[in-house]
Order: structure tokens, then C-alpha cells, then sequence
């Protein structure tokens, strides 16, 4: 990956981070911790499952796809901190 897809990555993972928040109101980390859980979703569910193509466009399967990576995330994260 090349700095240019390494960017546009980091603002998907971003923009799915906020979407995640909205979706798991109350269980998330505020705006920068939703959006960091964002990136890292986004990248662990691309790697995971490579090309993910339910929408007719790259760019919102990229957001779909690191939106339901980043909801995982952040209820598995939830699941953590309830335990401990």
C-alpha cells in the first residue's frame, strides 16, 4: 500500500469510527477514541475479509465494510470493559 491508499484508508477508518459511534450510542469512546477504533477496524475487517462487495461503489463498501469492523470492535471492547 502506497502513502496515497495508506490516507485514504486512515479517512474511511475515520469517517466508519463516527458512523460506529452513532450506532453503538453509549458504548463507545467519545469522538477521537470512536474514530482511532474506526481506523483500526476498518484495517483488521480489510484484512480479514479483503474485497467486500455489497454496494456498487469501492469507496462505500470501504465504508461499509470499516463500519461493521469498527461496530465489532467497539462491542467487543464494550464486553472487555464491563468485565473488568
Amino acid at each position: 500500500m502506497n502513502l496515497t491508499g495508506l490516507l485514504i484508508a486512515l479517512v474511511i477508518g475515520a469517517v466508519a469510527g463516527f458512523l460506529a459511534g452513532q450506532i453503538v450510542k453509549g458504548h463507545g469512546f467519545g469522538l477521537l477514541g470512536n474514530i482511532i477504533v474506526g481506523i483500526v477496524g476498518a484495517l483488521v475487517f480489510g484484512a480479514l475479509f479483503g474485497n467486500f462487495n455489497l454496494l456498487n461503489s469501492p469507496m462505500l463498501n470501504e465504508i461499509a465494510g470499516g463500519t461493521i469492523g469498527a461496530v465489532i470492535l467497539l462491542f467487543l471492547i464494550g464486553l472487555i470493559r464491563k468485565v473488568s
